[in-house]
């Protein structure tokens, strides 16, 4: 922990969620988001997103994670691939979709298959393009190269940081977006301390939570609840077993879950077993190792599904489907439309406790 402390205090703001002050008040939950939602479309998609609608892509970078979300006016980066690939498979993804700021770039946790790309995107947003908003961080560290090369771009482009903990809302543009994890004071676990966040645009909602196991879906569900419902669930640590529990999964009862991992994964992810729990609860699952770089896109009821390949989006046949060929940046086409399952998803679902804003 002295490592942060020293590095953000040379240069950015640290936020102790819940131990200071700092912050705004919570949100009436009963208050719909900025925005009027718009029409689907199933044209490809536009940069940016395009007026009331609400972009998630998770890009197909292996072995890792590294999601883009996007609102008529702002941009959030949930992670950065990994350590080999040093940000370049992202960039070259958030420089194909015309992407000039990052507002909001989470660091789920400190793994380098996780933030492997943050001194790389951090030092080109900041010398090359519009910079970095802020950065919302558990605060756990780790002892690893990347986690110090990730500390040092912070301090050296002066970029604001957060440590945000559960409760905590990040004020992304045209949604509702609240941490559910990590919490106060956090373990010392890297994955079940992972930043955890629901984010909601007009009557949809996705989850997303880094690598999360066991110990901290039971938290969040102790904590939370069904408040954890979702349309789009981004599956725990990259499909694995210690995941996307039988119980974490009733609560969270997605429609679609997005797998993020290698088509060759050495830990075999994604793991049978949550396959077979989403079958049995009937949830379609989309994987970046066959069904390559995938788009969602809301207009505050339905979300369209766009993938790069045409592939089963059943749970149990996803380990015969081929592995994906097409350059992550390449156009994805629309394969399917869902609606939110309950029209009052935003509504009941986030009720944060207080706020971070930089």
């Amino acid at each position: 922990m002295k490592r942060l402390v020293a590095a953000v205090g040379l240069c950015v703001v640290l936020v102790l969620a819940g131990c200071t002050g700092v912050g705004v008040p919570p949100v009436d939950p009963t208050e719909p988001p900025t925005g009027e939602p718009t029409d689907v479309s199933t044209d490809e998609p536009r940069s940016p997103a395009t007026a009331g609608t609400f972009e998630v892509h998770a890009i197909n970078v292996g072995q890792a994670d590294a999601t883009l979300l996007r609102t008529r006016e702002e941009t959030m980066l949930i992670d950065s691939g990994d350590w080999r690939d040093d940000g370049e498979t992202v960039v070259e993804y958030l420089e194909a979709h015309d992407v000039d700021r990052i507002d909001h770039l989470i660091s789920t946790h400190a793994h380098a298959d996780h933030i492997g790309g943050h001194e790389a995107i951090i030092d080109h947003y900041e010398t090359e393009r519009e910079g970095i908003g802020a950065i919302y961080d558990p605060g756990v560290p780790a002892t690893s190269r990347t986690y110090e090369e990730y500390l040092d771009a912070v301090e050296r482009h002066n970029v604001t940081l957060f440590e945000v903990r559960d409760g905590d809302e990040i004020p992304f543009e045209g949604t509702r977006t609240v941490v559910r994890n990590p919490p106060e004071p956090p373990g010392d676990s890297l994955n079940d301390n992972s930043v955890a966040v629901t984010i909601a645009f007009g009557n949809t909602t996705f989850l997303f939570t880094g690598d999360a196991e066991r110990e901290m879906e039971s938290r969040m569900l102790d904590a939370h609840g069904d408040a954890l419902a979702a349309d789009v669930y981004h599956a725990g640590h990259h499909g694995s077993d210690t995941s996307s529990s039988a119980a974490f999964l009733d609560a969270v009862d997605p429609e679609v879950a997005i797998v993020s991992a290698a088509h060759d994964s050495p830990y075999g992810h994604p793991h049978d077993e949550p396959l077979e729990r989403f079958a049995e609860r009937n949830t379609r699952a989309v994987w970046t190792a066959t069904h390559g770089s995938i788009v969602f896109e809301s207009n505050g009821t339905n979300i369209s599904v766009r993938t790069q390949h045409d592939v089963t989006m059943s749970p149990l046949e996803l380990d015969g489907a081929p592995e994906a060929t097409a350059d992550p940046t390449d156009p994805a086409a629309e394969r399917t439309v869902i609606r939110s399952v309950s029209t009052a998803h935003a509504h009941q679902r986030v009720q944060p406790r207080t706020g971070v804003t930089p």
